[in-house]
């Protein structure tokens, strides 16, 4: 075997071994789900971090970047950073201060019952496609590492990250997260120095990068560039992955200052693949396939040892992203559809209905992988998947009475036959944002025939 393919097979071994040893003290769901809501402020900040930063961060934002200029990253790092900002700054002590456990809790509190199940048909593919962006990126990381071809790297990865998620929970997650975050800065922070090193430091490396690479906004593209900030903005904000490590949180207080934190952390190390992305071409030129572009700029500027810890770096990135995704997806499966069908279940039994439909949210996110052609076509579409309706009702519903049930009904089914319409019959460049915009109309119009029922816990 090859010994760098070796080495990170032996980093994947360890985490799973962390995890079970951590889980060992799992005792019900809400230890599993959200490790028992007792997150203090330095695990849940790394947790936030390590979390969000996955694949598409390291991966794919240094290859669009490498590919298009600054303009690439609009998404990664800098609108899902600004997502996670958002989440504190707005909403995450209100979320803490409702006690729920999913976010399809949010939507069953708030409106109702026929909600929640449209809420859950239309959010789980979102985390499921999130998943299979990591597992593809950790495909591609095997691949650039071993050459053992994409899909066999992706097979591989699957069965990896399908054993670590189902063992640890949350409450593993957790704890993985700071050894994960760590070594991802670390690995990131070494493969700059390299680089710049290589380019006569930091004053050389800048003068490198042409200026039409750094622009970052395009006003010309108009509605375009609008969507281009609103699918990672306002379409990650109640993604599951993210709202559990709020409500995991032993305070509201905790909560809204790990997520600001959190936020600006990945901001701050997202940088990192933004500058080599810039440089790229000058020190990669031709590169065929743009999402290889950092595994082989590590490979070529790292000793073997140096890029066994690089190659840990990304695999760190992408095990604390995909488990909390698969987690993700099989909560509001397992919580809000399935236990609810059995009244009384036991706690045992509940947690391995868990543990079984992470198993089932894994194939699944594996055969997506498989078959999709990008990192980034996953990204998208995991972020717009049901419009902009999901984002407007979450919004509204937590510190407004305006409308209800039926408000919530029509702007749902409206926003998402808008962004079918736009996305598969138009092939508009805005689908999200006219979906948001058709959703607020039609909530709106609707909640001015229909009385609040509900009244939305204080913030």
């Amino acid at each position: 075997m090859n010994l760098l393919l070796a080495g990170i097979l032996v980093y994947v071994l360890v985490q799973i071994a962390i995890g079970v040893l951590v889980s060992r003290k799992i005792r019900s769901e809400d230890d599993y789900l959200l490790a028992g809501r007792s997150l203090g402020p330095v695990l849940a900040t790394f947790s936030f971090f390590a979390t969000w930063f996955g694949a598409e961060t390291c991966i794919d934002a240094a290859g669009q970047i490498y590919a298009d200029g600054l303009a690439g990253g609009s998404a990664e790092p800098f609108g899902y950073g600004l997502c996670v900002l958002f989440l504190g700054l707005v909403f995450a002590a209100s979320l803490w201060r409702r006690g729920i456990t999913t976010v399809a809790d949010l939507f069953r509190q708030r409106y109702s019952p026929g909600i929640e199940k449209i809420v859950i048909f239309v959010t789980v593919p979102g985390s499921i496609f999130w998943a299979a962006a990591q597992i593809r990126a950790f495909g591609q990381v095997l691949d650039a590492t071993g050459g053992v071809g994409v899909s066999t790297g992706i097979t591989i990865a699957a069965a990896a990250v399908i054993i670590y998620t189902v063992t640890g929970g949350l409450k593993a997650d957790v704890v993985t997260d700071v050894i994960q975050g760590i070594v991802i800065i670390l690995g990131l922070v070494l493969l700059a120095w390299v680089v710049t090193d290589d380019l006569g430091g930091w004053p050389a490396a800048v003068s490198a990068i042409p200026s039409e690479r750094l622009q970052l906004f395009d006003l010309s593209r108009g509605m375009e560039l609008v969507e281009t900030w609103a699918v990672p903005i306002c379409g990650s904000v109640l993604a599951q992955e993210l709202i559990a490590r709020v409500l995991a949180c032993r305070s509201p207080q905790v909560a809204r200052n790990s997520a600001l934190l959190g936020g600006g952390l990945y901001l701050l190390v997202g940088m990192i693949p933004v500058m080599l992305g810039l440089v790229g071409l000058r020190l990669l030129p031709g590169l065929e396939d743009q999402e290889q572009f950092l595994p082989t700029l590590a490979r070529e500027h790292f000793t073997p040892l140096l890029y066994i810890i690089f190659a840990g770096a990304l695999v760190s990135a992408i095990l604390s992203t995909v488990d909390s995704t698969l987690l993700a997806g099989s909560a509001v499966i397992c919580h809000n559809l399935v236990i609810p069908a059995r009244p009384g279940m036991a706690e045992r039994t509940k947690l391995l209905v868990n543990r079984l439909g992470v198993v089932g949210c894994g194939l699944a996110a594996f055969g997506l992988a498989l078959s999709a052609e990008s990192i980034y076509s996953l990204v998208e579409l995991s972020s717009a998947v049901g419009g902009g309706g999901l984002f407007l009702l979450f919004a509204v519903g937590q510190f407004s009475q305006i409308g209800g049930r039926l408000a919530a009904y029509a702007a749902l089914i409206t926003s998402s036959l808008t962004w079918m319409i736009l996305s598969w019959v138009c092939e508009s460049t805005w689908p999200y944002t006219g979906s948001l915009i058709v959703a607020a109309i039609t909530y709106f119009a609707v909640a001015c025939q229909e009385p609040a029922t509900t009244t939305p816990k204080a913030a």
